[in-house]
């Protein structure tokens, strides 16, 4: 029996045996490569930015990047939402249209995006679509925990396993 072969009833008999593992309501992710230092200073660049005073808030838009140590998000259209006593302080960033973060290995896709800093939570939104190695998994809903290195993926979870990965 070849090695791939091997692989191949080996998944088949994981896929068996646990019906809803492919297709799932939720999944828990492991996120190795998706870690970040929630401390680092957040560095945006973008085509233009607009500042409102008023309500504490301001949007970047056109080619945005986020980068913050080795974690990058980008997308069409970031706003960052200042703290309300302490103007200085980001509180959270909302990205929208083809967002992308990226942390090592790991990448995920989505429609929108919330990044909140002081706790590391991002919430992704949209057809979510996450890959690690050759390994994807795909949802509407993807929460991850910067600080543990943690996640789960939410509605209608598919996954693609590749045997042999580690």
């Amino acid at each position: 029996m070849t090695p791939a072969f091997r692989a191949l009833a080996a998944l088949m008999a994981l896929a068996l045996a646990a019906p809803g593992f492919a297709h799932a309501q939720q999944a828990e992710v492991a996120f190795g490569g998706i870690r970040a230092d929630t401390s680092l200073p957040v560095q945006v660049t973008a085509d233009t930015l607009s500042v409102n005073q008023t309500d504490g808030t301001a949007t970047f838009s056109g080619n945005v990047l986020v980068v913050q140590g080795e974690m990058r998000l980008s997308a069409e259209r970031v706003e960052v939402v200042y703290g309300s006593a302490d103007r200085s302080r980001i509180e959270r960033l909302h990205a929208s249209g083809q967002v992308t973060l990226v942390s090592g290995k790991d990448a995920a896709e989505a429609a929108d995006a919330v990044y909140t800093i002081e706790s590391g939570a991002v919430e992704m939104t949209g057809g979510v679509l996450l890959t690690q190695g050759a390994s994807t998994i795909a949802g509407q809903k993807l929460v991850i925990d910067l600080v543990s290195g943690t996640g789960r993926m939410e509605g209608r979870v598919t996954t693609v396993l590749q045997p042999g990965g580690n």
